[in-house]
């Protein structure tokens, strides 16, 4: 009969993550959330309701900018680091450091590893410049029967 896997809970999460140096501290914004760094990128994780996986995020990861886990947001052309305050053009340096600290999080918690993400970063937000505005309203289609104004 196999044996059933060691699943760590939260707190064993978090000491496993001190043990392979992550800092994790305390995040206000979120509560019972814990703000996990590493490599200048950061994710927030909270105590998941799920059994088998007693981690779950907050936040997802990103570059850490003055305190805050800023998303990572594509234009087609071009990755760019968005907080609250500002949105800065991302650097190799930025996404190689989201793609290491996300890769590493994801082992060490026991999330599920994926094709596409191992190829390199990828961003939870996309907006076209060339699709920005098609998703506008259409005008109403002209009802022939009814009167314009007008005659």
């Amino acid at each position: 009969m196999a044996k059933k896997p060691h699943v760590p809970s939260f707190e064993q999460t978090l000491d496993i993550l001190r043990a392979h140096s992550f800092n994790v501290a305390p995040f206000a914004g979120v509560p019972g959330g814990m703000l996990v760094s590493k490599h200048g990128a950061a994710a927030v994780l909270v105590p998941s309701r799920q059994t088998e996986r007693p981690v779950a995020y907050a936040v997802h990861p990103g570059a850490l900018v003055r305190g805050e886990v800023a998303r990572l947001l594509d234009r087609g052309y071009q990755k760019f680091i968005h907080t609250s305050q500002f949105e800065l053009p991302a650097t190799a340096a930025q996404l190689h450091a989201i793609h290491t600290f996300s890769e590493e999080l994801k082992q060490l918690i026991g999330d599920a590893c994926l094709y596409n993400e191992s190829l390199g970063t990828t961003s939870d937000l996309y907006q076209y410049d060339r699709l920005k505005g098609r998703e506008a309203a259409k005008p109403e289609p002209a009802r022939p029967w009814e009167l314009a104004s007008g005659h």
